[in-house]
């Protein structure tokens, strides 16, 4: 059966509240990885993973773990393309959806980008989390979701 595993140490606390919910109430099994503890809701459909502190531990966890039709919240775009070419759907937080269609894109532009950033012409970071970001998340899961369940 399909499951979501989640990029957690950066994910926002909306998202992670949104899939404690979203658990429980279509009893699927969501999985936190992260190198730090994480404090959860009981839940037989929630459990953490926790890994060392060694650079990529935990992308290299989900991208072992996950399998074709699972989904995986990460905003770290190489993840993603690494479990978008496994068959599994990646989903960022602001909820955009990871596709074979448009990964390659957006990796080159991250690559791009990081180039920028570290020769000093691009500072700053991400818009801060929006009520916009949580809802494009909340409709991009629960169609995920409703998919897994047809």
């Amino acid at each position: 059966m399909a499951q979501i595993w989640v990029d957690a140490d950066a994910c926002p606390v909306p998202v992670k509240e949104m899939l404690y919910r979203a658990a429980t109430r279509t009893s699927t099994l969501v999985v936190f990885v992260a190198n730090q503890a994480l404090t959860v809701p009981p839940s037989p459909f929630i459990q953490t993973l926790r890994v060392g502190r060694g650079f990529d531990l935990a992308d290299n966890l989900v991208i072992a773990r996950a399998a074709p039709g699972d989904l995986v919240v990460t905003a770290d775009i190489p993840l993603a393309a690494a479990v978008v070419d496994k068959g599994a759907l990646a989903l960022n937080p602001r909820g955009e959806r990871y596709t074979p269609d448009n990964i390659s894109g957006l990796l080159e532009m991250r690559n791009l980008m990081e180039t920028l950033r570290s020769g000093g012409m691009v500072t700053g970071g991400p818009a801060a989390y929006s009520q916009r970001d949580r809802q494009a998340f909340a409709k991009e899961l629960e169609r995920w979701l409703l998919g897994r369940a047809a």
